[in-house]
């Protein structure tokens, strides 16, 4: 019997989406199926252009239908921008290999900045381009910057003629989909205008003359180029946006695109397990399968219900985006645990599979070694996980102590479109977004042991905000900050999976098994803070008394194992 928590290509069936949406997701994940193992692995280490999906893609008007916003389609009811049946074509993506993830991805950040934007003319140009099967590319990053975007290189010049026009010259770095995109979205900065008023973000084209394709900077079947600009004429239909809207719409478009890390981390997560738990289950050891001896089910027991977690993480903040507003930007906390938390727990999942599974692991012809590269990307795409865990620090005491209330947030799986996000406004004031109580999804499972024992080390990290949170020069070491990041990170994650098991119905024994897996990650970030140099004594005490040992029952883990070992042969890749 399959295990209805994790995605399966055999029985999978999205019924909660409307008809188009399930036929779509079916189709896409039949043409993979059809496609087989052999020929995706063989695409991945031959690093070849996925010319062959994204004609697929065109055929059935994949892109066009979930990437195009209901205000840009023409009166096609089926078209809209819709973050839950995005999350679940970024999820089978992942599945069968981050490079058609990659290239779905990067379009959305291309998309981002001329769904923002007033101008007509762009807005229709995308949509034509997106209803012929066209990718897009997100031209931010440069090679000696990076993603400071305070300091970008590529420079717009006012054109002599005085049409409004400008010509454009600079390099971009990073940039995926170079080598195709028809719509590339570019930021740059006036040559006329000090300061953030002479920021611009334009509309190119890859195919024209004036833009020069360098090369891949990556040995993969992903195209991250690096592209040069030489004189490229920016006529008035071609800006998208200019000043401080144009900054504003740079971290809005990473605020849409980075939420799709963590339901590809969980893709790769699921394919990677059916073949993890199969090959251990049908390896004999000194007579034994490898599943009989005790780590070895405790470590894919682990791995097992911390991509439950993920899942459960993941299908929650969902609601919070396709529920945000002016008034309700909880988002933004989500939305960088989604990019930092989901994905790090990604690699742990991984991680503990390969401790198993061992040097099977490496083999050319399993899906796993294609894995264990990707997982790693995830992580350190749309910001590292350092800057995430500091962008997560900003809303920390609002969030633990200053709660508001707001109207309950359903499941939403609707078939709405999710405007708002193109309609961010201005990137800031993050410490003034507040949130709802999260003790109560903690108080409804103060029964499941493991959950009443975390709620001890959450309302513990309380009181280190309150009686001993780092001092103003504290406040200056990144390094102590980021142990207490991980603190409060551990606590948020807590909160929307017990909100998503309640929803759900979440088998307890699992959800107990997930929060002793909790337990034992709050008392090693703890430690951690208590070694910090600058971890002053009052601290290093809060530390070790916030030291917790999971609640131990037999019964309960052997229950979860049985879930687990059912996905022996649950799925295998047709050859």
């Amino acid at each position: 019997m399959a295990d209805s928590l994790l995605f399966n290509p055999r029985t999978y069936d999205p019924r909660h989406f409307d008809p188009e949406t399930r036929r779509l997701l079916r189709a896409t994940v039949d043409w993979f199926e059809e496609r087989g193992k052999r020929r995706l692995i063989e695409d991945y280490r031959t690093r070849a252009w996925l010319g062959d999906f994204l004609a697929f893609s065109a055929k059935e008007g994949l892109f066009a239908t979930f990437l195009t916003p209901s205000a840009d389609a023409e009166g096609q009811a089926d078209k809209r921008w819709d973050t839950a049946r995005i999350a679940a074509l970024n999820e089978i993506f992942g599945f069968y290999g981050l490079d058609y993830w990659y290239a779905w991805q990067v379009t959305i950040l291309g998309l981002g900045p001329v769904w923002q934007s007033d101008n007509a003319a762009a807005r229709a140009r995308a949509a034509e381009l997106l209803s012929q099967g066209e990718v897009f590319a997100f031209g931010l990053s440069e090679k000696t910057h990076g993603a400071d975007i305070y300091s970008t290189d590529m420079l717009l010049e006012p054109s002599a003629d005085g049409s409004g026009g400008f010509r454009a010259t600079g390099s971009k770095y990073y940039i995926g989909n170079g080598n195709a995109a028809g719509l590339v979205s570019v930021f740059g900065r006036r040559t006329d205008v000090e300061g953030p008023d002479g920021y611009v973000f334009f509309a190119a084209d890859s195919r024209h003359p004036a833009y020069h394709l360098v090369k891949n900077v990556v040995d993969s079947s992903k195209y991250v180029s690096e592209f040069r600009l030489e004189d490229y004429p920016v006529g008035p239909d071609d800006v998208l946006h200019t000043g401080r809207a144009a900054f504003d719409a740079a971290l809005n478009t990473v605020n849409v695109g980075k939420f799709n890390l963590c339901t590809a981390s969980i893709g790769i997560c699921e394919h990677a397990m059916y073949e993890a738990v199969t090959h251990a289950q049908n390896r004999i050891l000194y007579g034994r399968p490898v599943t009989a001896f005790p780590h070895v089910r405790r470590e894919l027991a682990d791995a097992y219900v911390r991509l439950v977690g993920m899942k459960l993480f993941s299908a929650r903040a969902v609601d919070y985006f396709r529920t945000a507003g002016p008034d309700d930007r909880r988002y933004l906390l989500f939305n960088p645990m989604t990019k930092m938390k989901v994905t790090t727990e990604g690699e742990k999942v991984i991680d503990l599979m390969w401790d198993v599974i061992a040097a099977k692991g490496f083999e050319k012809d399993n899906y796993f070694a294609q894995a264990a590269v990707e997982i790693r990307g995830l992580p350190k795409l749309e910001g590292t996980v350092h800057v995430n865990l500091a962008l997560i620090l900003k809303f920390m005491r609002n969030h633990l102590l200053d709660p508001v209330d707001y109207p309950a947030v359903p499941t939403r799986l609707d078939a709405a479109d999710d405007e708002f996000l193109f309609r961010q406004g201005p990137a800031r004031g993050l410490g003034s977004v507040r949130f709802h109580d999260w003790r109560p999804a903690f108080d409804a499972y103060a029964a499941v042991p493991n959950v009443a024992r975390f709620r001890e080390q959450a309302d513990a990290l309380c009181e280190f905000v309150t009686s001993c949170a780092p001092d103003e020069q504290q406040s200056r070491d990144l390094d102590l900050l980021l142990a207490v990041g991980q603190l409060f990170a551990l606590v948020v994650h807590g909160q929307l999976i017990l909100e998503q098991a309640k929803l759900t119905g979440l088998d307890e024994d699992v959800l107990d098994e997930l929060f002793a897996v909790l337990v034992r990650d709050f008392s090693a970030h703890a430690v951690e803070l208590h070694g910090k140099d600058s971890a002053t004594e009052q601290q290093q005490g809060w530390a070790l008394g916030a030291v917790r040992r999971p609640v131990v029952d037999e019964a309960r883990s052997g229950r979860v194992w049985d879930r687990v070992e059912a996905l022996s042969g649950a799925y295998e890749m047709a050859p």
